[in-house]
């Protein structure tokens, strides 16, 4: 990796393939914006089985994300499947852990977006936006949306929203991503990549003439 590379962290839990089909995506924005990359994770299922154990290397898709992966990205996607309008026990357990990087300010200052994916076209997935969205805040990061110059935030009949990429995956996840919902998630890693790079860029000096 070039040392001067930016590396945008898309972290997700996906099920059945259809959030990990957004994160792809996102990742395709991210790397449109030149000096920079993305880092695809994901992590671990949780179960109400205390035997139960997931391998140390999932099966397929992204590794398991690390702390170090939050240390060195300059920004952070994070996307998880609707559980009753809320992000997946996984994603929240994870996020759980993260109490040391909130005390040191790992992730203070970067920015960060968010995406999601239901089985119901109204299937909660703005309030699961909203809820990955609130311990983003508390870890100090700078979250971000889409506007509406993005023309198929009004055009969509499918996915999409100004809080974040989104995929309506259908019942049994057999829905393909649209050309809308494939050209939102685009956008929203590619804004995410310009994000951190500017926020990179060194300040200016400041003239000093008459206060």
């Amino acid at each position: 990796m070039n040392p001067t590379t930016l590396t945008i962290l898309v972290l997700y839990y996906s099920r059945h393939g259809a959030t990990r089909k957004l994160a792809e995506l996102i990742a395709q924005g991210v790397e449109s914006v030149p000096g920079v990359e993305a880092r695809l994770r994901t992590v671990p299922a949780v179960s109400t089985v205390s035997e139960a154990v997931e391998p140390d290397i999932p099966r397929a898709g992204a590794p398991y994300v690390e702390l170090q992966d939050l240390a060195e990205c300059a920004g952070l996607a994070l996307g998880s499947p609707t559980r009753f309008g809320n992000m997946a026990a996984a994603m929240k357990y994870f996020l759980d852990g993260t109490a040391a990087d909130w005390l040191a300010g790992t992730l203070s200052g970067k920015p960060a977006v968010v995406f999601a994916s239901t089985g119901s076209l109204h299937g909660g997935q703005e309030a699961t936006l909203l809820s990955m969205m609130i311990p983003l805040l508390h870890h100090g990061m700078l979250v971000m949306g889409l506007p509406y110059t993005h023309p198929e935030l009004m055009n969509t009949a499918s996915g999409g929203s100004p809080y974040g990429a989104t995929h309506w995956a259908g019942i049994d996840g057999d829905k393909p991503v649209t050309e809308d919902e494939k050209r939102l998630a685009i956008a929203l890693g590619r804004r995410l990549a310009e994000a951190a790079a500017k926020l990179q860029l060194p300040l200016q000096t400041q003239p000093h003439g008459p206060r």
